[in-house]
């Protein structure tokens, strides 16, 4: 859901990206994209769309449309620090351009280069990209010089997400668990904390709940289930339900507030709204 705007827009595997009005939750528009859609993200008034080959992007203020060239398989993960877009790569390249473009295809400014497998994660911090990859590794990039500064190994399966909370990073993976990092005295990321689940896990989404602590939501592998757990303490604190596993999870932006989405496997989206204080997980807003 794009800064000041009222659709909810979702990607599929099926190739299409789909507009849905954020009051009636109906469709209102579905857009072909031509190929499997690896990965989307909105950031003020832009949607990116990563598909095959390319990042397609459009702002839906002014309508202006770009499309990113340079990559050679699909695109399976992005994220935005201020003025540079990275995609993660199904090759294990990280892909950077500057945006917003001035052209209509907007040259590349840099190649990461360091992973084997498939960049499924990315998340930024003020002075860090990290990368979560199928490879079981974690990348740390200077965001000043994009050099890989440290890889962290400690997973014994494929990272699957990572995610800045707090001056930490936390990662997931198929190995099941999810671990804290933080930076030691020399800046360099040290593991914390280790906590354990009986799944491997697909996805990690934190969010902040006024005068509480923060509520990170886990969605487990091949299981219909997403968990809630406190941080810092990892208590859980109740369970979200779908058809198949949860591949994706949102927080509006520009829309209602307090609104959460959840996509899974079966092509199903949920919209949950945070229940009233005292009640300790979100409930379902639409149908």
């Amino acid at each position: 859901m794009p800064m000041g705007s009222d659709k909810l827009y979702s990607g599929s595997a099926d190739g299409s990206v789909r507009v849905w009005d954020g009051n009636s939750g109906k469709c209102v528009d579905v857009i072909k994209m031509g190929g499997k859609i690896g990965c989307m993200i909105t950031h003020d008034k832009w949607v990116f769309v990563g598909i095959s080959k390319s990042v397609e992007a459009w702002n839906i203020q002014t309508g202006m449309k770009l499309s990113l060239q340079g990559p050679s398989g699909l695109v399976c993960s992005m994220t935005i620090k201020d003025e540079m877009l990275f995609a993660g790569m199904a090759d294990g390249r990280i892909m950077a351009w500057k945006f917003p473009a001035k052209e209509i295809n907007s040259e590349l400014v840099a190649i990461l280069a360091g992973h084997d497998r498939h960049v499924i994660s990315l998340a930024v911090s003020a002075t860090r990209l990290y990368s979560g990859s199928l490879d079981k590794t974690i990348r740390v990039w200077d965001l000043k010089n994009l050099q890989c500064v440290q890889t962290l190994s400690e997973h014994k399966a494929a990272v699957t997400s990572v995610l800045c909370w707090d001056q930490k990073l936390l990662s997931c993976s198929l190995d099941k668990t999810v671990k804290v990092w933080a930076a030691s005295e020399s800046g360099s990321l040290q593991l914390m904390h280790t906590h354990s689940e009986e799944h491997g896990l697909r996805t990690l989404f934190g969010m902040h709940r006024p005068g509480k602590t923060p509520v990170l939501l886990c969605s487990l592998h091949k299981s219909s289930r997403v968990r809630l757990l406190d941080l810092p303490s990892f208590e859980e604190m109740g369970t979200l339900s779908s058809k198949t596993e949860v591949k994706t999870i949102e927080l509006a932006q520009g829309g209602p507030s307090r609104l959460l989405f959840t996509g899974d496997g079966a092509g199903e989206l949920k919209v949950w709204m945070w229940a009233p204080q005292g009640e300790e997980s979100p409930t379902p807003a639409l149908p």
